[in-house]
């Protein structure tokens, strides 16, 4: 990104304002990615943590297959996911606040023994997957939010910052120059005043 800026000092004063702002700016920017790095690390952590589970859950469920065909898919079904909205380092990510399950009833005493297992079996599961989802898409949120933040502190960082003072060093050396050769010229129109007297 090549700045822009003429050979005065109001150009010269304006490239100072801007290279200030970013030098300040860069300290938080940098404390903001260290932050999103790590919640993001958390977030896969525990989306990892929630798999594993799914897993486990899942082998139960696999062990009791043969059962499952007498199973009535109606007696269970997630009504509503509540979830809130959270800031972590200016990142608004999902909460999972609840699930609310609707159970229809069903007689214990004419259902086999283990439909009441089957069915907090599957409410397990149900909780698990829509934590697993919730964290995953937070992990989603963060991590993109970190790969911006990231670009930003490498933009200030190895482009704007280098040619802001790039450009400042520039302006500088143009300003001595000019006010060097104006006194020299000074100097000359001087030397032939006192000459000619």
């Amino acid at each position: 990104m090549a700045i822009r800026f003429q050979y005065n000092k109001t150009s010269l004063g304006e490239l100072d304002k801007q290279l200030k702002m970013r030098q300040k700016a860069l300290p938080t920017i940098k404390s903001k990615e260290s932050a999103l790095r790590l919640e993001v690390k958390k977030a896969k952590d525990t989306a990892a943590d929630f798999e594993s589970q799914l897993e486990e859950l899942s082998s139960r469920y696999n062990y009791m297959v043969a059962l499952w065909g007498e199973f009535d898919p109606d007696l269970l079904r997630i009504d509503d996911v509540k979830l809130r909205q959270s800031k972590i380092a200016g990142v608004r990510i999902p909460v999972l606040e609840e699930i609310v399950f609707g159970e229809r009833p069903y007689d214990l005493f004419s259902s086999p023994a283990w439909v009441a297992d089957g069915v907090s079996l599957l409410k397990e599961i149900a909780t698990l997957r829509v934590e697993y989802e919730v964290y995953a898409y937070k992990t989603e949120l963060l991590d993109k939010a970190r790969k911006k933040t990231t670009q930003k502190v490498n933009l200030y960082e190895k482009v704007q910052i280098p040619g802001y003072e790039d450009a400042i060093r520039k302006i500088k050396r143009f300003l001595e120059d000019e006010e060097n050769l104006s006194k020299s010229a000074q100097k000359i129109v001087k030397n032939k005043h006192q000459q000619e007297q």
